[in-house]
């Protein structure tokens, strides 16, 4: 293996561990989840400015109505997302969480379907279904737990639809501007709503510890900054298809993370279903980027 695949292979391994500390960091926060998401952002963009201002203020001017209406509704849904996800952990384990916030590459497809009228495969169907049937089998082992334990599977499916309903209006911005940008944008548009989010809900922004502030900002650099910008690093030498898969590990990485914090162990229905869920995704994603290529060769090719 080339040394440049060898590090993107670490900085990958690096970033999935990065945002698999973000529900532990959330955890140990303690604080509301508005207040959680709203500095979790806040921090990010501070971080971010200097670098924006220098390098990118040319292309902020730039943008055009449309990117900039589409930015602000991507960063609204991605706040919402915020606080459903951190509101989840409140009342479901960091397993069932995680696992049910992934499944975001299907809820993506079918968005795909109803939009777009994108047409699937046999095999792609029924993987997508094999994954949902994982997703039932968490949500039903926590519903003969808790009402509340399901309470906070919904609320994390209901965040991934709305990180989900993000990326899909993220996407076409993203293809103009970029990365650092558009990050800085939707980000700053998270910040705003979550700000008044948190008034609204008459959360305080400033009565907390000096450990809840420590992790405030650590879940701006690890999982926010870190995570993704590593992802993005090794994106040069490795396929998106590969780095979709890595990112499902995630839960893997915050339920062994969580046992050693929280001593909080899975359960045999969230192991289940939680693995169901992984591999359902993975032939997803695998059948759907087969599909993908046998168009791309059926097109014609460009002439010009």
């Amino acid at each position: 293996m080339k040394p440049q695949m060898t590090k993107a292979y670490i900085a990958l391994t690096i970033g999935v561990l990065s945002v698999s500390a973000s529900a532990i960091f959330v955890k140990l926060a303690g604080a509301p989840s508005s207040i959680t998401a709203f500095y979790r952002l806040f921090f990010s963009i501070l971080i971010m400015f200097p670098l924006v201002f220098v390098k990118y203020k040319n292309e902020l001017k730039r943008i055009n109505r449309r990117e900039w209406l589409f930015s602000i509704i991507a960063g609204v849904f991605l706040a919402l997302h915020f606080v459903l996800w951190f509101e989840s952990l409140r009342f479901t384990s960091i397993a069932s969480s995680v696992v049910l916030v992934t499944m975001q590459p299907l809820f993506a497809f079918i968005g795909t379907y109803l939009f777009f009228q994108e047409r699937f495969s046999l095999k792609t169907i029924l993987s997508g279904t094999l994954a949902i049937s994982g997703s039932v089998i968490i949500s039903w082992g926590d519903f003969r737990i808790s009402g509340l334990a399901l309470w906070g599977d919904i609320l994390a499916l209901v965040a991934c639809l709305l990180v989900t309903i993000y990326l899909l209006f993220g996407q076409h911005v993203r293809k103009q501007l970029s990365l650092i940008t558009y990050t800085f944008i939707v980000y700053s548009v998270s910040t705003i709503t979550l700000f008044i989010y948190a008034v609204l809900s008459g959360d305080s922004f400033f009565e907390y510890e000096n450990e809840q502030w420590f992790y405030f900002v650590l879940l701006a650099i690890v999982p926010t900054l870190l995570g993704h910008t590593l992802f993005n690093y090794s994106l040069k030498w490795i396929s998106t298809s590969i780095i979709s898969v890595a990112i499902l590990f995630e839960p893997i990485g915050a339920s062994v993370l969580a046992y050693y914090v929280f001593h909080e162990l899975p359960l045999i229905h969230q192991i289940f279903g939680g693995l169901i869920v992984i591999v359902g995704i993975c032939l997803f994603l695998l059948f759907k980027r087969k599909e993908t290529v046998k168009k791309d060769k059926k097109r014609p090719s460009d002439l010009h």
